[in-house]
């Protein structure tokens, strides 16, 4: 599976505020940018931690390209997904919500009545790790369901549990033109982190472009 990980952050290194609330970090091209990355992917995935922050829908705001999908033989948007270890993405949810496909990776320890009641919500629960959602099990679990591209937009727990699965291949990052600080507030790559030179994922920049008030670092994971 090919995993393409986006994200927004402020120069330094910020997803969001200490208190977890949302900041608008980039504007219209770069919106676009993301919208067209969520074109080409199967899937868009992220945390439970950025479900229960943020709702957000996770579908396509351009009609043209959920137009140029279905020409192609596909969904008009693609499905989404939460990493969801104990199962608590409300069910009332915004990604629950349309027709697109809503995967919930959930782990052996999530109650079984949070995983029936997503389930009713209309989601398909899949669990793949013991006590934590485990990256390669889940990613298993997609393909098994027809995901070959994935694309993962946050939260910062989320990506660096993937990074550290070794599973990630390419990273794109906006960064805007803010400061946001705070030695609480959400990263890019949260975690237990890396502690030695030799651990750290090894990243071949590919470009960087200007967009609105920022720029966007394209990157290839070696």
């Amino acid at each position: 599976m090919y995993v393409h990980v986006n994200a927004a952050v402020s120069v330094d290194g910020k997803l969001s505020t200490p208190r977890r609330e949302q900041v608008r970090i980039s504007g219209p091209e770069d919106f676009d940018r993301v919208d067209e990355i969520r074109a080409e992917a199967d899937a868009v995935a992220v945390g439970v931690g950025t479900v229960l922050a943020d709702d957000p829908r996770l579908g396509l705001d351009d009609s043209d390209r959920a137009a140029a999908r279905r020409e192609a033989g596909r969904p008009p948007a693609p499905a989404r997904v939460v990493f969801d270890s104990r199962a608590r993405t409300p069910s009332d949810a915004r990604l629950l919500a349309g027709d697109a496909e809503t995967y919930v990776l959930a782990s052996e320890a999530a109650p079984t009545a949070d995983r029936e009641r997503l389930r009713a919500a209309g989601a398909t629960v899949l669990v793949a790790g013991e006590e934590q959602t485990a990256p390669q099990p889940a990613l298993a679990a997609l393909a098994d369901h027809g995901v070959d591209r994935l694309m993962v937009e946050g939260g910062g727990e989320l990506i660096f549990s993937l990074f550290d699965a070794g599973v990630v291949d390419e990273l794109t990052v906006y960064v805007g033109s803010l400061v946001i600080g705070g030695r609480d507030a959400p990263t890019l790559a949260d975690g237990e982190g890396f502690v030695d030179r030799a651990s750290f994922p090894e990243l071949a920049l590919q470009a960087v472009d200007r967009l609105d008030d920022g720029v966007v670092l394209s990157y290839a994971v070696e």
